[in-house]
């Protein structure tokens, strides 16, 4: 008689965990998904230009939510492209990354700040387009890069130049 107690409460614990499992954490089975390209809209803003060599300028982007809620988790991804090479943009050192959820209209910003090189010097990046990709998206979009060149560090490869985490915009 005593299995029959064990049984059924055995089977009320399943069923409520599986309830509650709708494989992603959101609802109808959805969880909020990475922001995408396609769904946001990209903007770079009018940039705090480094004028001269050895100068630093930022470069503000802001990410507009267009489409169903979205979730921004890590660091953007900005690429430099000089039209031979890509050369990836490190993460500000020290900087944290924090998960923001974008409602519909909702948005975030993040900074790409460089020092500018010597235009024609073999430390610097003649950069013709900046490529951004939202963490975990599989798409990206490319910008003209009208910043001037860019200052390499040690490295044809590595530029002295670096973004921030995203940061929520608005209220």
């Amino acid at each position: 008689m005593r299995a029959i107690p064990l049984t059924v409460t055995a089977l009320a614990a399943a069923l409520l965990l599986t309830a509650c499992d709708d494989s992603g954490g959101g609802k109808n089975g959805k969880s909020s998904s990475v922001c995408e390209i396609g769904g946001v809209s990209v903007q770079i803003g009018s940039a705090s230009v480094a004028p001269a060599a050895g100068d630093t300028g930022e470069v503000p982007v802001s990410i507009t939510n267009q489409s169903t809620p979205c979730t921004l988790d890590k660091f953007p991804s900005a690429v430099l492209n000089t039209g031979t090479a890509e050369v990836t943009v490190p993460v500000q050192q020290g900087a944290k990354a924090q998960k923001l959820k974008l409602a519909k209209g909702d948005s975030a910003s993040f900074t790409i700040s460089y020092v500018r090189g010597k235009a024609g010097d073999k430390a610097s990046l003649e950069a013709k387009t900046v490529k951004i990709a939202l963490p975990g998206a599989k798409s990206a979009r490319s910008f003209p890069w009208s910043y001037g060149p860019v200052a390499t560090k040690g490295s044809p490869t590595t530029p002295d130049a670096s973004v921030s985490a995203f940061q929520q915009v608005g209220d």
